[in-house]
């Protein structure tokens, strides 16, 4: 059965880091992504990595996120430094068989970390 569990997420303040880490477990995915959904907001990409460390990000999270992976553990990792406000959302990660952004071509999800972040 696949499964995918996602940690490390939490309340900090606006300026501060946190980081993310999803583990998929039953099989390995060519492409590991993470979407957010905020109140109110429809669900966004916010990066993907593909098995050989092609990455894509969503312009309002570059410079501040990274997105990395480690093959042997089939987790992906999402670094996200200076969160701000905005960031606020419930982050799921993704697996999926190529580098999009488009939601519809996962196949697999986690069931989400909530990320708050306050002023």
């Amino acid at each position: 059965q696949v499964q995918l569990v996602e940690s490390g997420g939490g309340l900090v303040q606006a300026g501060d880091s946190l980081r993310l880490a999803c583990a998929a477990s039953g099989r390995t995915f060519t492409t590991m992504g993470w979407f957010r959904q905020a109140p109110g907001k429809e669900r966004e990409f916010v990066a993907a990595i593909t098995w050989v460390g092609s990455t894509s990000y969503a312009e309002s999270v570059k410079g501040r996120f990274t997105i990395s992976r480690d093959n042997g553990r089939n987790t992906v990792y999402l670094q996200m430094n200076s969160l701000n406000v905005e960031d606020t959302a419930v982050y799921y990660c993704a697996a999926g068989p190529s580098l999009t952004l488009a939601a519809s071509e996962y196949s697999d999800w986690g069931q989400g970390a909530q990320v708050t972040v306050t002023a």
